[in-house]
């Protein structure tokens, strides 16, 4: 994308250096011409003698120069000049304006090639206000995702704090879309949309296509959440049901709000994580999670037999299914992940 940038710029840069010659020569055949013609001759038509010269239009000397030893001189080099520059002109623009319906097209073309390529990333689909958050968050945690939205002026808001961010411009509730947008390899969907029905249209679209995501829905309307978990929806969030508890929360337990949000708002990335534990891991301790890495803390684990269990033992022998509450940074959770692959 940066040689594409800079071959832009070298066109713009050319054209200004081209046009800024042809002024050069336009002021130099229009005031040779009225020093040689005298004051019997108007400045519009010393240009105009300059104009139809490097035009090669010839409809005749406006200008009589057939008197002055130089005259005729002064005509052949304002013509050889100026034709030569128009051209570089002319040549220059096409070039600009093919370089730009051509760089478009390959940056649309290597998009979709890259976006292609993914496997196991996320799905946001509409990036205003929410959608960019959640798009800032899943590139803060080092998740891959690729943004829809159908309004490129909004996007390109956030485009311009994140020139490296996969996107594409469309109607995420299309399905073609949905599957440029890799959803049969995607791990989840963010149904994010400034508008309920488009949410639900979204999930169920996603849905359908890919049973297997995992889809998180935005809904305005608590009494649309019903019908949108119906669609396909795996989980709701209404941002002024949740606003309104966090509001209560930074009165009641400012403590604990306050935990949270540094956490989230660190610029070390610490997150609270999900770790899924595969069969093959079965009656291993925790212990075994815990070699080599130091940046994780289980703070708790949610086992199908027994529920919640916090602050679990490092003898603790964890379970197919189970899922751990773990507090980490993205390396940590990396690390994690690879420990987990070898253990097995």
């Amino acid at each position: 994308m940066r040689a594409v940038d800079t071959n832009e710029s070298k066109v713009i840069r050319n054209l200004v250096i081209a046009f800024a010659a042809l002024l050069v020569v336009l002021l130099l055949g229009t005031v040779g011409y009225h020093i040689l013609g005298g004051d019997k001759h108007s400045w519009l038509d010393c240009f105009y003698m300059t104009f139809i010269t490097i035009s090669t239009i010839g409809y005749g000397e406006i200008v009589d120069v057939s008197m002055y030893e130089y005259g005729r001189l002064f005509t052949i080099f304002i013509a050889i000049t100026g034709i030569g520059v128009l051209g570089y002109v002319l040549s220059t623009l096409t070039a600009f304006t093919l370089e730009s319906d051509l760089n478009e097209s390959w940056r649309r073309k290597k998009m979709r090639q890259k976006i292609a390529q993914l496997k196991g990333h996320y799905i946001v689909c509409g990036i205003g206000l929410i959608g960019s958050n959640v798009a800032h968050e899943l590139v803060t945690t080092g998740r891959g995702c690729v943004i829809v939205d159908s309004n490129m002026d909004t996007m390109q808001r956030y485009l311009d704090s994140h020139p490296g961010q996969l996107y594409l411009n469309g109607d995420a509730t299309d399905n073609d879309v949905l599957l440029a947008a890799g959803v049969m390899q995607a791990r989840g969907v963010f149904a994010v949309a400034h508008d309920d029905s488009m949410n639900l249209v979204i999930s169920l679209s996603a849905k359908q296509l890919n049973s297997d995501l995992r889809v998180v829905a935005r809904c305005h309307d608590v009494k649309n959440a019903e019908k949108t978990r119906r669609a396909g929806a795996d989980e709701i969030v209404s941002p002024d049901f949740t606003g309104g508890l966090r509001i209560v929360s930074a009165m009641v337990r400012p403590n604990v709000v306050s935990f949270l949000d540094d956490m989230l708002k660190s610029e070390a990335s610490v997150r609270m994580e999900e770790i899924n534990i595969p069969d093959e891991l079965a009656d291993k301790p925790l212990t075994v999670l815990y070699h080599g890495n130091k940046d994780c803390l289980v703070l708790a684990v949610r086992s199908k037999a027994h529920g919640w269990l916090f602050n679990p033992p490092a003898s603790y022998l964890v379970q197919g299914g189970d899922v751990l509450m773990v507090m980490t940074s993205p390396e940590g959770r990396h690390r994690l992940e690879q420990l987990m692959q070898g253990a097995a």
